[in-house]
Parts: structure tokens; C-alpha cells; sequence
């Protein structure tokens, strides 16, 4: 057994119900099954999952294209919303019964899940457990790829591709709400309506229309200051296309292809900035730190209702090969999250 706290002492049970990826594969694969309840380590707290939410990483991930971190549970799940049920040594923050949201390298798809305290938040007041668990993966990711690495200030002008998902609900709403002018690309007319509620000062329907020459239109023709982009592929040369003079291009996923042809004169003519980043992998220290500026600078957001996680359906645990469908079909608006009784 690791140093740490021993699930016996504290009255909790030692298995639990797991959703594990018995091969790689088609979402079928995805099966119930009994894991013993997580041991914990210092600095540690244990989270009794209510609601886990899905993301892109976990399709990845059931696929065989995208293992866990060393350490990191082989369950998918990468949030979770519960009660603390148990604490490591050195856990100040935290005490039994509080209602957390959590960041975890994985695991979550769980009835218990294993997480570092520094990595926990409050639930907001006034959300329930399956909203929470629709927060950690989108709010971590766009605070960190918008306004840490693409610097965007009020005044300035934002693009988010894929407004519907749940990244593009998110990144719609903090980018309105800290005053940038909104626009969202999605696939359709309902969901460029979708966007619009939310805050999109301007939704482009991608299918229909050149998302450059829209943008170029909106913006008397200057583009945008910020994109946060998770297609890659062709869309890397029409962002350039797209992008300000000083623009701040960000990648977080490359769903259209992780090999591009680029003009690089353009981008040296507009001084242009074209970064990326991938959360899983990084430290508990560096997800410690963007935990602490949303509890500060978004949680009161949360509070207040200013900014809302988006829901889409959410599904029993032992549904979750339905909930992967449901993200492959790609016609969900917001956050698709499992229940857990």
C-alpha cells in the first residue's frame, strides 16, 4: 500500500463501479466493472463522483490514440463533481462532506476518483453536481489558452471555432463576459443561434459560409485579435488569413488534421503569434496555479450567474458507451455529463 491514508480506516467501501475501456476501440467497449476504491497519497483527497463529464480526450483515449500521463488512472474521466469522502495527509483546504468540482488526469468515470487537493475547487453556490461536473476541462482549458497564452483583453476581438462545444460554450461566455467581441464559427443555423444566446456577438455557419471572408466582414476587414482554434489541418492557413496584425493564434486540438501547409511571410508580415497547448499532461503544480486565478477571477462569475456551464444530456455511469455516441455524432450543444448514483 502507498503512504497515505487507508480507505479501511474511514468506513468507506473497498470496490467500487468503474467504467473501463476493456480494448480500443468503438464506443461499445466501454464496460462496468469493480476497481478497488483509490488509496490515497499525500496531498490528496478523495472525491465520492456524482457526476463525471465527457470530453474529447476521453474518445481519444477509448480509441488507443491518447494514453493516460504516467501515474494517472487508466480510467477515462477527466472531471468529476462530488463530495469529499476521504483526506490524505496534508490536505488543509478540505474537510469530509464538501462539494468540490475536480480536475484529474483521469479516472473520473468512477464512483470514487483520486485527485490532488490543489486541483479541487468549491462548487459554485447554486449549481448543482451535474452542472460542476461540466466546469473543471472546459474552464481550466479556456482560461489557460485565452487569456493566459492568447492574452486577450477587453476591447479586443475573439474567434472560437466549434462555438457549440463544450470549450466553445465556455470560451463564448468568459471571452463576453471580461468584454471582447465575440464571434463563433458552428455548423449550423440552430447552432449559430445557440452561440448568439450565449453572447456571440456574430455566429458564422461554417458549412455555408467562409468563415475568413465573415470575420474580414465584421471586422472592417482589420480580423480578429484572438483564435482559439481546435481543428488545425486547413484551418491553420485560413487563421492566418483571419488573424489581426499582432494576432494570437492557439491550438488546443487538431480534430482536422495535425499537418498543415502555412504561409509563413504572412505570418512574419502580421507579426502574427501561433502558440498551443495540451492540459492532461502538465503538473499539478501548473493546474494548482489555474485553479487558484478561476476561483478568483471566474468562480464569482459562476456565483452570480453571469457564466453558466451549457448542458446537453447527461447519462447513467453505466451508460457512458451512449454518452462517447453522442459525442461522435457531434450534434450536442455544451457539456454531455454521467450521473452517478
Amino acid at each position: 500500500m502507498e503512504a497515505g491514508l487507508s480507505n479501511n480506516k474511514t468506513g468507506l467501501p473497498d470496490m467500487m463501479v468503474a467504467i473501463a475501456i476493456t480494448e480500443p476501440g468503438a464506443p461499445s467497449v466501454l464496460k462496468p466493472e469493480q476497481r478497488a476504491v483509490p488509496e490515497l497519497r499525500a496531498g490528496e483527497v478523495l472525491v465520492r463522483v456524482r457526476a463525471a463529464g465527457i470530453n474529447r480526450p476521453d474518445v481519444f483515449q477509448r480509441q488507443g490514440a491518447y494514453p493516460p500521463p504516467k501515474d494517472a488512472s487508466d480510467l477515462p474521466g477527466l472531471e468529476v463533481a462530488g463530495g469529499i469522502a476521504a483526506l490524505g495527509p496534508d490536505t488543509p483546504r478540505w474537510r469530509l462532506g464538501d462539494a468540490v468540482v475536480a480536475l484529474t488526469p483521469g479516472g473520473g468515470y468512477a464512483e470514487y476518483c483520486r485527485v490532488h487537493g490543489t486541483n479541487v475547487l468549491p462548487l459554485p453556490e447554486g449549481l448543482t453536481f451535474n452542472q460542476g461536473a461540466a466546469l473543471p476541462e472546459t474552464f481550466f482549458t479556456v482560461w489557460h489558452n485565452v487569456f493566459e497564452r492568447g492574452r486577450l483583453r477587453p476591447g479586443e476581438s475573439f474567434l472560437v471555432h466549434g462555438g457549440t462545444s463544450g470549450i466553445g460554450t465556455t470560451a463564448i461566455q468568459l471571452a463576453k463576459a471580461f468584454g471582447a467581441t465575440v464571434i463563433a464559427t458552428a455548423g449550423s443555423a440552430e447552432k449559430c443561434t445557440a452561440c448568439e444566446k450565449l453572447g456571440a456577438d456574430h455566429a458564422i455557419n461554417y458549412r455555408d459560409d467562409d468563415f475568413v471572408q465573415a470575420v474580414k466582414a465584421v471586422t472592417d476587414g482589420t480580423g480578429v485579435d484572438v483564435i482559439l482554434d481546435m481543428v488545425g489541418g486547413d484551418y491553420v492557413a485560413r487563421n492566418y488569413d483571419a488573424a489581426a496584425v499582432d494576432g494570437r493564434i492557439v491550438q488546443i486540438a487538431t480534430l482536422g488534421g495535425t499537418k498543415a501547409e502555412a504561409n509563413f511571410a504572412k505570418l512574419m508580415t502580421k507579426r502574427l503569434t501561433h502558440t498551443g497547448s495540451t492540459l492532461r499532461p502538465r503538473s499539478i503544480e501548473f493546474k494548482a496555479v489555474i485553479a487558484s486565478a478561476l476561483e478568483s477571477q471566474v468562480w464569482p462569475l459562476l456565483v452570480s450567474g453571469k457564466v453558466a456551464p451549457v448542458m446537453d444530456r447527461t447519462y447513467p455511469l453505466a451508460d457512458a458507451w451512449r454518452a462517447h455516441e453522442r459525442m461522435e455524432e457531434g450534434e450536442h450543444i455544451g457539456k454531455i455529463v454521467l450521473t452517478v448514483a
